[in-house]
């Protein structure tokens, strides 16, 4: 059962038109890999998803409903988390506060589900070292930990996440393919954007390759793992080239 089905989207962003009729189908309970060149539509795709840009044509379904064209917020409501590639994350409040936030059914840090607290400060201690600290003030890897950790703070449906290993040392690169895991684990959906390769391949169950606005290949992750000529067509380089 598809999750998430776009059918022939289009967006426009003023007289440019980014989007050229994306089909795409994320499959619950996995994890689907949204790859393609810089320019290629992917962030564009995240942001109509969510609503922040407005589809100029086409269809988005949610579980099998009709999103497109509601609000932002109507959207989140539905189960759905976004992490922006840049963070989103609020500079003058504190982690805590941001937290806070960001469980929407916990007016405070106390009521914040304990048992998943420590799930995550298990996964980003530097978050519980900093927890009373403004947000701005993190180092550039610690705030994209605070914006995984805001979008997994309540359990979600489907978490769309544009580039969350940017920043990051390799060590906190591991932790996050650990977490996605576990999650995918609790029957959470991901729809992932990421430039780090062998992060796609050690996460990724099916693939979606964009190019141009368009998804122009979408199937298993280990078939194009798989294949080097197609990896060379598709992206430019090798999944399996060394880092």
């Amino acid at each position: 059962m598809n999750v998430l089905s776009l059918r022939d989207v289009h967006t426009h962003i003023g007289a440019y038109h980014i989007l050229h009729g994306v089909d795409l189908e994320v499959p619950e309970g996995q994890v689907t890999m949204l790859l393609g060149r810089n320019g290629a539509g992917k962030t564009t795709t995240l942001r109509t998803i969510m609503g922040l840009w407005t589809a100029s044509r086409g269809e988005i379904a949610f579980r099998g409903e009709a999103v497109h064209g509601h609000a932002t917020p109507d959207i989140a409501r539905r189960g759905i988390a976004y992490v922006p590639e840049s963070m989103g994350i609020f500079g003058d409040l504190t982690v805590r506060e941001n937290m806070v936030l960001a469980a929407r059914g916990a007016p405070n840090a106390e009521a914040i589900d304990r048992a998943r607290l420590e799930w995550i400060f298990g996964l980003f201690p530097a978050l519980k070292k900093f927890w009373l600290y403004p947000a701005g003030k993190l180092s550039g890897g610690q705030k994209q930990m605070l914006a995984v950790a805001r979008a997994i703070v309540e359990p979600r449906a489907l978490l769309l996440i544009d580039e969350p290993s940017k920043g990051l040392a390799p060590s906190i690169v591991q932790n996050l393919i650990g977490a996605f895991r576990e999650l995918k684990a609790q029957a959470t959906t991901i729809l992932l954007v990421e430039q780090n390769f062998q992060m796609a391949k050690a996460l990724g169950d099916r693939v979606a390759v964009m190019d141009d606005g368009r998804v122009v290949h979408a199937g298993a992750m280990a078939e194009l793992v798989d294949d080097d000529a197609m990896q060379q067509r598709l992206l430019g380089l090798s999944l399996g080239a060394p880092e």
